[in-house]
């Protein structure tokens, strides 16, 4: 039996159980990739379809304020509808939107970024610019990480990625998304595998002209790379600093491609093997107004705002994708730095700690600046620029 929409929804009960058949016009796009329709008020979330979609879905879980589908089928497809480039697509869980048009992808993560600053960063006013497009929408990434399964059913091994349903390995002989260098590196992972399982390796390129060590963290789209560079350096330009401190710093690259900018800069990293390669990154390019420290940020970060004047100091930020410990939050807003650069590839976290930072009106989000590294999936990197309340660029 198919259930159609309808409205005026009692909170009793889920008006659905697991089984049933629904037919739903897809409201809108979740965080995630996951579509947001309505059966009598009560939230589905149905995974590639489009908003404004008309679809045909199974229920597949029904929990007390939410339900989850699997799509039948596309009843009113979208004119954003396109064919997906590659057959691994919804059952690989690297990609979730290869069914939309790239300029509707970059219309929706757009869209995400300023609800979730909305509503989890309580930052209605937020000035959201456009999403900054890949130049290389496929075929950009330059890391991946295969894995191996042993299948007892057909009794083979398996080796890919990990399914959408982060348990089962999806066979992958090609990635439409990674490039066309490391589809060389799966192949040879192929042809060379472990007798039953028990693989896991990252592949990866390594960018020109840094040096990085195989367990450090480096950007996985050299494509957009540049994008991002910009964004960081117009923020830091705009507001006039001087000094820069970047936590989180990495093999350096965002304190070295914005040394020019500043007077002196300090890096911290708890990465022992990438503080030693951004020592040497520094010095393959002549750059010596600046020092590299191995520690905890959050341990060493008090004693580094102390060596600047806060008036004339830049905080970038760029933590891992969980967010940045709330106490170095708070130290951040009693330290009162001229400005903080936030970089980020989850807008919900990224939301979450703008809003500790601008509570109580110490700063002033002037705008994030999207940068899609991560075309065809749900991610998106950001960069927000923050400003002490006060502070004259």
């Amino acid at each position: 039996m198919t259930v159609p929409v309808q409205s005026g929804a009692s909170n009793a009960a889920p008006p659905m159980t697991v089984g049933q058949t629904i037919e739903v016009v897809v409201e809108d796009l979740a965080f995630g990739g996951e579509g947001v329709a309505r059966v009598q008020d009560f939230v589905v979330f149905i995974p590639l379809v489009i908003p404004g979609e008309r679809v045909r879905a199974e229920v597949v879980e029904v929990k007390k304020n939410f339900a989850r589908a699997r799509l039948i089928q596309v009843l009113e497809p979208s004119p954003a509808r396109v064919e997906p480039r590659c057959p691994y697509f919804g059952d690989c869980g690297g990609c979730q939107y290869q069914h939309i048009q790239y300029e509707r992808q970059l219309e929706l993560k757009h869209k995400q970024v300023m609800d979730l600053l909305e509503r989890i960063g309580g930052l209605t006013r937020a000035r959201v610019e456009p999403v900054a497009p890949c130049p290389r929408p496929y075929g950009y990434r330059n890391r991946i990480m295969v894995r191996s399964q042993w299948n007892k059913q057909e009794q083979r091994l398996v080796i890919g990625y990990l399914g959408a349903d982060n348990r089962r390995v999806v066979d992958v002989e090609q990635c439409p998304i990674a490039d066309a260098r490391l589809n060389e590196q799966l192949q040879a992972a192929r042809r060379n595998p472990p007798p039953r399982g028990g693989f896991k390796v990252v592949l990866r390129l390594e960018p020109e002209g840094w040096e990085v060590p195989p367990d450090s963290f480096f950007q996985t789209n050299f494509h957009a790379l540049p994008l991002l560079v910009e964004a960081v350096r117009a923020c830091l330009r705009e507001s006039g600093a001087e000094y820069l401190v970047d936590a989180y710093c990495g093999v350096g690259f965002f304190a070295l491609s914005c040394a020019d900018q500043v007077k002196h800069f300090l890096g911290v990293e708890v990465d022992l093997a990438a503080v030693r390669a951004a020592r040497r990154n520094a010095q393959a390019r002549g750059i010596t107004n600046g020092e590299f420290f191995a520690a905890r940020t959050e341990d060493l970060l008090p004693d580094i705002l102390h060596r600047y004047a806060p008036e004339r100091t830049v905080v970038i930020l760029d933590p891992p994708r969980t967010g940045c410990p709330a106490p170095s939050l708070e130290l951040l807003r009693r330290q009162q730095a001229r400005q903080i650069i936030y970089i980020s590839c989850h807008p919900a976290a990224l939301a979450r700690d703008l809003n500790i930072l601008c509570a109580g009106g110490v700063y002033e989000l002037v705008r994030v600046r999207p940068v899609d590294m991560f075309p065809q999936t749900q991610h998106v990197e950001c960069v927000a620029d923050l400003r002490l309340r006060g502070a004259q660029g």
